[in-house]
């Protein structure tokens, strides 16, 4: 089978880059490499709807079981890539055996950043990244011996819907942030006053600007309260550790395949080995639409890892298409849902369309007079909008913007070239 692609990892950039291939003209065989025995699955229903209840297991699946078989798609789960032999085309399994490739593409995602604080393996500290950590903390706060006060340890995204969804199920919560704000890396201050003020309004409580020191337990050997760097210890009967992901770049790296950050690739998704691509959340990929120009970024969200898969499967099809799609992102706390597109900079313009009160607006990013980023709260059609006119490097005047009686869809029309 030496002129198959094989996909290491079955992750949503996995998966894609396999249907895609198909999709554009791809002929011969593929072969889909998965590390967990589960079948592929969603990722954002984990730490909501899934924790909340309002998801089942079994709504989960990428695709359904026969979507494999009518692509001449080779899933096989439960195995695990242990090594890269590039001048041989060939992967090593970890049973022993060895799959040789026309074509490689690594997908192999990333993992949980681990708290390196005394306690940290006690009992009832979770992490949540894979379908098993989910249904760890959802037995936590639904069992027999039921947790009722829950520390999240991380105000990121994570962080804040796996708080939203444990207060739903019934959990008195606290968010535990080393920043001074929620969201510091992404939002402005602005947008991280709302969304403290919005969680703290609807039941859970935040620690900003405070590490941890260590995590206590019983004698039994299951946490039982955070201790903060102030001195003060937090009671709780589950921790989940929201800290941020390192991206699994180390079969890449002992192949000595460039890796900076992430597995380092073009705006095709190509690394620096020949016949060998990479998408999702362990490539830093060249973006068109960030602060500055084009830049080199690892993007963590669905749709990153899906337009980069589609780009690398043009390769694959012969018809080279470099990634060109506007970053977007979602995520949903209470409710609320917040939709982000483009990627706003230090020093940006900010319009705010609607009211934060009323939990519906979108606030507008500019630079220079151009639309470059949007974040929207409960305003689904203005979102899309915004990716639109972020994709047009609109120009609209701050008070257009701000009027929400305005019409700003004739901005969303190209502009002629020239």
């Amino acid at each position: 089978m030496a002129s198959a692609l094989v996909i290491v990892g079955a992750s949503y950039a996995g998966v894609q880059l396999a249907a895609a291939a198909r999709e554009q003209g791809f002929d011969a065989p593929i072969v889909l490499l998965g590390d967990e025995v589960h079948a592929p699955y969603q990722r954002p229903p984990l730490s909501k709807g899934l924790l909340s209840g309002k998801t089942s297991v079994d709504q989960l699946a990428l695709r359904g079981p026969d979507f494999y078989t009518e692509q001449r798609i080779d899933l096989r789960l439960g195995v695990r890539a242990t090594a890269l032999d590039l001048a041989a085309q060939r992967v090593q399994l970890a049973d022993g055996s060895h799959l040789d490739y026309g074509w490689l593409a690594l997908a192999t995602g990333a993992r949980c950043r681990p708290l390196d604080v005394p306690g940290a393996a006690l009992q009832g500290v979770h992490q949540l990244r894979t379908l098993d950590d989910a249904l760890a903390v959802q037995q936590a706060v639904s069992g027999s011996s039921r947790a009722t006060r829950a520390c999240i340890v991380g105000g990121g995204f994570i962080g804040l819907e796996v708080a939203a969804a444990l207060t739903a199920a019934g959990a008195q919560v606290t968010v535990l942030e080393g920043q001074t704000r929620l969201l510091a890396r992404g939002f402005p201050e602005a947008m991280s006053d709302y969304v403290a003020e919005a969680h703290r309004q609807r039941g859970v409580a935040l620690e900003l600007g405070r590490g941890v020191d260590a995590l206590l337990g019983n004698a039994a050997g299951h946490v039982e309260s955070v201790l903060l760097d102030d001195g003060r210890l937090l009671a709780c009967d589950l921790v989940v550790l929201g800290i941020g992901v390192l991206p699994n770049v180390e079969l890449a790296e002992a192949a000595g395949i460039a890796c900076a950050g992430g597995i380092l690739v073009d705006g095709y998704g190509r690394t620096s080995a020949p016949q060998v691509l990479a998408a999702g959340d362990v490539a830093n990929m060249e973006l068109p639409h960030t602060p500055g120009g084009p830049a080199r970024l690892r993007l963590e969200s669905i749709q990153a890892a899906n337009d980069g898969a589609r780009a690398a499967a043009s390769v694959l099809a012969g018809q080279p298409q470099p990634l060109t799609a506007v970053p977007w992102f979602w995520s949903e706390q209470h409710d609320l849902k917040f939709q982000m597109a483009g990627l706003p900079a230090h020093g940006d313009e900010t319009v705010l369309r609607g009211d934060m009160a009323d939990d519906r607006f979108t606030l507008f990013y500019l630079r220079g007079g151009v639309v470059v980023a949007a974040h929207s709260v409960n305003r689904p059609a203005e979102h899309m909008l915004a990716r639109k006119l972020v994709a047009v490097g609109a120009q609209i005047p701050a008070d257009l913007l701000a009027d929400p009686a305005s019409d700003l869809k004739p901005f969303s029309i190209p502009r002629p070239r020239g």
